[in-house]
Order: structure tokens, then C-alpha cells, then sequence
């Protein structure tokens, strides 16, 4: 179990109460936390209770959206996690991922879970869908290299997210089936793809979505609020970087390889040509797999639309094309730098 002295509990308390007296509507009481079993795939000792306990971080489990033009508590440089299924794409703020954490949707009829972790500024999609059947995913109140621990309803297993496998309980072991998501700032997204519907803010609890519910954390590269297991200071804690994945292995990728007007880079990681293209000042970067036979450039000024192939078709942020094959995500996410050596054992930086 883990040990009252691991607590932490003021921190995190402070934070989350800070952000709720506004109104009595706080969802859930805090409960225990999920099942937790002799067996752990990750040294239990570094498993950290973050203090509002089991759903006191309340997941959104009847999520709400608007049309982008009637969204109008977001900043342009706040960042919203996009996601495509079948033609339907949706936005998730992060001022409203910031308080809430997970949250249990269906785009495209695909049961899909869209969590971040503000500690690690990390974002995920998982299919809600394991061993065929459905479930939803909870706010476990546990961290692992402070990071988000969530938890399944269906069985009350604890599960890591940047490891993206059940930790602990009746799935331990059991594998995250991931969907690709990206991440774009909100004043570009109004600017070019005023279609798509956006997470608001009728989620059934009151919370200051205009107010950053950490401070400085995002910005204060010596502040982490838990202990990791490796540190590495290769690059500034706090800088956000797209990092590519292959079983313990991760290369990260810089915004700042992308100055200007953008750009597009190729490489090779673990036997696998990539190409990852990104905007510095337009905050964002995608990598997708090199198809075969087929030559890409970026493509300046037009996005959605980010890269055009020798035969003239385009294709958008998230590798789809109107007049060709749908390019493939590589296995990956964009997170603060000291969440990949803390998770991977082997860190490799572009340059």
C-alpha cells in the first residue's frame, strides 16, 4: 500500500481546493485509490499518492463541445489536443484538460480516452475498448515520475500513462492501444479550421478554466512537484519536445529545428525512416512514418495542409489527403523533456 509519509498531500490539496471553492458542485468525494495488488511492473516505493485522492480529479465522462466560433475563454497561445477519427475532429483545451485530466468520448463512434498530465505536459488518446470490452478510464489520484496514473472502471486497475500498460491489478500488463493525437495553439486553430467542434466548459463542475491551476510550473525548469527516477539536463526540464518510441528507446525532436516558416526533416530512428515536420512560432510538430516511393516537401502558408508530395497532393496535420493514401503516425507524443529520460532508458536528441 502506499504509506501515509509518501503523501504529499498539502501540495496537491492547496492546488486542487484552491480551484473548487467557488462553488460546492466538486463532483465526487475522493475515494480510496484503485486496487493495488502485491504484483507492480514499476517499483512501488516511486508510486506517490498526489492527495485528492481517487476521482478528486473528476474525468469528463459526458463531454460537451461548440463550434470554434463560439468558444470564448481561450487564449490564442493556449494549446488544444486535436484528434481525427473517420472525418471528425475534435478539440480539447488544455485549460480544461489542466483540471480535469482524462477525458471519455466517442469521435467518430470510436471509444476513445484524451488524456493529459499537466505535470508532465503530456497528452494521449486510448481506445476505451480492451479485450473487446468497453470501459472508461478515471483520475487514479497516484503518480509515477509525476506522472498521471489512470485507472479502468471496468476492472480498477491501475495504469501508467506514459508507459501506456496496466501497472497494477486484474490487466497488469495489458497494453494501451493508442490513437494519435496533436497539439496546436488555439489562435491558429480559430484561424483555419473554424469547422470542428471544441471540448467547452459545461462539464458539470464549476472550476476557474481562465486560471492556470499550478503557478509557475510550466515556465520554472527547477520546479517538479515528485521525485523521477532520472534526471537529465541535456535540455531545459520544461521544454516541450516530441519524443518518437520504440519499446525503451526515445528521439526527441525541438521545436526550434523549425524557425521561421516552418520545415520538414527526415531521419532514421531504430531502423525506421521518419519525417517530422513542425512551425517554431506556429507551435506545432508531427511526425509521421516515410512511405515508400514517395517524395514530400512542407508546404508553406496552408495549413491545415502542412506537407505536399512530388505528385502535387497535400496532406494535413494529421496525414490525411484528399487524393491519396492516409500517411502513418509513428508511436509518439510531445511532453516536457524530463518526462522522457524519467520513462526511457535510452534518450537520444536531434541535432
Amino acid at each position: 500500500m502506499i504509506t501515509t509519509a509518501k503523501k504529499l498531500f498539502i501540495v496537491f490539496a492547496l492546488i486542487f481546493v484552491s480551484g473548487c471553492e467557488e462553488s460546492p458542485n466538486l463532483g465526487p468525494a475522493p475515494g480510496p485509490n484503485p486496487t493495488q495488488n502485491a504484483d507492480w511492473l514499476i517499483p512501488e516505493s516511486l508510486v506517490f499518492d498526489g492527495g485528492p485522492g481517487k476521482d478528486g480529479i473528476p474525468s469528463i465522462d459526458d463531454p460537451q463541445f461548440s463550434p470554434v466560433p463560439d468558444i470564448t475563454f481561450l487564449a490564442d497561445d493556449d494549446l488544444v489536443v486535436l484528434v481525427e477519427v473517420n472525418g471528425d475532429v475534435r478539440g480539447y483545451p488544455h485549460p480544461v484538460l489542466d483540471w480535469h485530466e482524462i477525458v471519455n468520448d466517442s469521435p467518430g463512434l470510436l471509444p476513445l480516452s484524451v488524456s493529459y498530465c499537466p505535470l508532465t505536459g503530456t497528452a494521449l488518446g486510448w481506445e476505451r475498448k480492451i479485450d473487446g470490452e468497453e470501459t472508461t478510464f478515471g483520475v487514479s489520484g497516484l503518480l509515477y515520475n509525476t506522472n498521471l496514473m489512470p485507472y479502468d472502471r471496468k476492472t480498477n486497475s491501475t495504469w501508467s500513462q506514459i508507459r501506456q500498460d496496466c501497472v497494477n491489478g486484474e490487466l497488469i500488463s495489458t497494453k494501451a492501444n493508442q490513437y494519435p493525437v496533436t497539439e496546436i495553439e488555439w489562435g491558429l486553430l480559430k484561424a483555419t479550421m473554424p469547422d470542428i467542434m471544441i471540448l467547452n466548459t459545461d462539464t458539470g463542475f464549476s472550476r476557474n478554466y481562465g486560471r492556470y491551476p499550478y503557478g509557475d510550473y510550466k515556465t520554472n525548469h527547477d520546479r517538479l512537484l515528485f521525485p523521477v527516477t532520472e534526471e537529465d539536463n541535456s535540455l531545459p526540464q520544461k521544454e516541450r519536445v516530441l519524443g518518437v518510441i520504440d519499446g525503451q528507446s526515445v528521439k526527441v525532436y525541438q521545436y526550434a529545428l523549425f524557425p521561421g516558416n516552418g520545415g520538414m526533416v527526415e531521419d532514421t530512428f531504430k531502423g525506421k525512416s521518419v519525417i517530422i515536420a513542425g512551425h517554431e512560432s506556429q507551435n506545432y510538430i508531427v511526425i509521421f512514418e516515410k512511405p515508400e516511393g514517395i517524395s514530400l516537401s512542407f508546404l508553406e502558408n496552408e495549413f491545415p495542409n502542412i506537407l505536399v508530395d512530388d505528385s502535387g497532393n497535400k496532406y494535413n496535420i494529421f496525414g490525411a489527403s484528399e487524393t491519396t493514401q492516409q500517411l502513418k503516425y509513428s508511436d509518439s507524443f510531445i511532453g516536457f523533456y524530463f518526462s522522457f529520460p524519467a520513462f526511457f532508458e535510452e534518450v537520444d536528441i536531434y541535432e
